[in-house]
């Protein structure tokens, strides 16, 4: 299935004094790389919301905290799809240390595909064929990888 990382730099106020990473980062820094994905292969998030009034809403999320990452460092965040569902895509997550390797925090989402009512609620759809594919085709992630990839992964 279809993997993906992003390089981030941990913000001031994105952990405390000790490293300890805030729960919400978590999910910002799994959302954000998951959303940089969708622009990648040609499905913005914006774009869908606005022309198709379609979305990915989180359906579950679960996030863990293993090790330290202070401000100014550098991390990967690294999403790979599990599973994909008529509507739904469940997504594993690590954020590990660029430059030791070591874990930060890891988690699992599961996203549901949604399209938006004219009143604002939200109805589960099927993701459309050419979502799927494009989902199931990025072909240059071996060339954009860190060379630590698959032990930082733990693939």
């Amino acid at each position: 299935m279809i993997m993906y990382w992003r390089e981030l730099t941990v913000n001031w106020g994105e952990s405390d004094p000790f490293g300890l990473v805030y729960y919400p980062r978590m999910l910002s820094w799994f959302n954000d790389t998951e959303h940089e994905l969708f622009r990648r292969i040609g499905y913005p998030i914006d774009v869908m919301i606005s022309n198709d009034r379609t979305t990915f809403v989180m359906g579950e999320v679960h996030f863990r905290f293993i090790g330290p990452a202070a401000y100014g460092e550098s991390v990967l965040s690294i999403i790979k799809l599990q599973k994909m569902g008529a509507s739904t895509l469940h997504w594993k997550t690590r954020c590990v240390n660029a430059v030791t390797g070591a874990a930060v925090c890891e988690g699992l989402g599961t996203r549901v595909y949604a399209r938006i009512n004219e009143d604002g609620t939200l109805k589960s759809a099927t993701i459309p064929p050419e979502m799927r594919d494009a989902l199931s085709t990025l072909d240059d992630f071996q060339k954009l990888k860190p060379s630590n990839f698959e032990e930082a992964f733990n693939l």
